[in-house]
C-alpha cells in the first residue's frame, strides 16, 4: 500500500537512505545522515507542499519516494527532480515501480510539466525502469562524482508529464 510518509515512518526512511549512502551510487555522498536530518528534511518537504510516499507491506516500510524542485530558480516551478528507494529486503518486487507510478500521477495532478531523474550511468536498473515508463536520456556529466574510488557519470532522464 502507498500512503503519504508520517513521521513514525522516519526510522525505516533513514534505514533504507543510509544503506544507499553506504552501499550504492544512488547518492552521491559519504557520510550516513540521522534521524533529526531526516525529520527536518519530511518538515520542509511538507512546508514546502511536496509529498513524501512510503510503500507498506505487512506494516514495515519497504521503499519510499518523493519529488522536489529541481534547481531553486523562479523558470524552474514547473519541473520536478524525484527520489526512489526501495529497502534491500523488498528489492526485485515491483514497488519501485509501484512508487515511481504513483509520483507520476501525483505531480501530473499538481500541474507540473517536467520530471527530471538524475541516475548513476551505472545504475542499469533504475535506467530500465525509467525508460519503462518513457523518461528520455537527455546527457551525460561526465566525472562529476566520485565514490568508491571511482569517478562517476551521471546521466540525466526527462518525462515530459503534460
Amino acid at each position: 500500500m502507498i500512503r503519504h510518509a508520517t513521521q513514525n515512518d522516519l526510522p525505516k526512511i533513514l534505514d533504507i537512505y543510509n544503506h544507499a549512502i553506504l552501499n550504492t551510487t544512488a547518492i552521491y555522498t559519504y557520510e550516513k545522515t540521522n534521524l533529526l536530518e531526516r525529520k527536518q528534511w519530511l518538515m520542509e518537504k511538507e512546508r514546502q507542499g511536496y509529498p513524501v510516499f512510503v510503500f507498506e507491506i505487512d506494516g514495515r516500510v519497504a521503499g519510499f519516494a518523493t519529488y522536489g524542485p529541481f534547481r531553486n530558480f523562479a523558470a524552474y516551478q514547473f519541473t520536478v527532480e524525484h527520489s526512489v528507494y526501495v529497502s534491500p529486503y523488498f528489492r526485485h518486487m515491483g514497488i519501485g515501480e509501484k512508487l515511481l507510478s504513483h509520483i507520476i500521477d501525483s505531480a501530473r495532478s499538481e500541474g507540473y510539466k517536467t520530471m527530471v531523474a538524475g541516475i548513476d550511468s551505472e545504475n542499469k536498473g533504475s535506467i530500465y525502469l525509467h525508460k519503462k515508463f518513457n523518461f528520455k536520456y537527455t546527457g551525460t556529466l561526465k566525472d562529476v562524482g566520485y565514490k568508491f574510488n571511482k569517478w562517476l557519470d551521471l546521466d540525466f532522464y526527462q518525462l515530459l508529464l503534460k
